[in-house]
């Protein structure tokens, strides 16, 4: 148990430690998806699932592999959760929207390499997070990806109307974007004390 109270975790891993802005972890979606801003809210749902999900597994599986005394296991079973986890929401969302299975592309069945994921649950066991902080580390981690989404999404949405030299279409914008992006959210870093 780490002691800080949930409002606190839930703020860190949103805004002060954000895994897109400040660890640049799941980069790959967060480029991807980000052209709409429908898309992007979505995927962040989507992304957010996941991340409970497999941060209420790693919580399990975590005190499994230490009663064991197999932390060997670790890696592998958090990889194997978290695909077991996006198959789901894979299927859920080809059968509830195929427009939406649709746009997302192969961004969706990426979330299962997502690294943004992966890094969760070993920064959340790493911490030695109880049970409700592991849900308040994971439910702030997926705000701020998709606080990420949504932010580079309207950005992205508002340019394609602007006139900008050629130079900075596509991808060059995209990255500059980004790394302003990741600038603004430096700020909050004094907040973490």
């Amino acid at each position: 148990m780490s002691g800080d109270p949930l409002w606190s975790i839930f703020i860190n891993a949103c805004l002060i430690n954000n895994f897109v802005l400040a660890y640049f972890l799941g980069l790959c979606p967060f480029l991807g998806v980000s052209g709409q801003l429908a898309t992007a809210t979505r995927m962040g749902g989507a992304v957010t699932f996941v991340m409970l999900v497999s941060s209420v597994c790693a919580f399990g599986i975590q005190h499994a592999v230490v009663a064991l005394d197999a932390p060997y296991l670790r890696l592998i079973a958090f990889i194997a959760v978290i695909a077991s986890t996006v198959q789901l929401v894979e299927m859920f969302i080809k059968k509830v929207s195929p427009a939406l299975f649709r746009s997302l592309g192969i961004f969706l069945p990426l979330i299962t390499t997502n690294c943004a994921i992966l890094g969760l649950a070993l920064f959340q066991t790493n911490k030695g997070f109880g049970f409700f902080e592991c849900i308040a580390y994971a439910l702030g981690a997926g705000a701020g990806f998709t606080l990420a989404l949504v932010l580079m999404a309207g950005l992205r949405e508002k340019l394609a109307l602007e006139s900008v030299p050629d130079v900075t279409r596509g991808a060059a914008l995209s990255l500059a974007l980004a790394g302003l992006l990741s600038l603004t959210f430096m700020g909050f870093a004094g907040l973490g004390g």
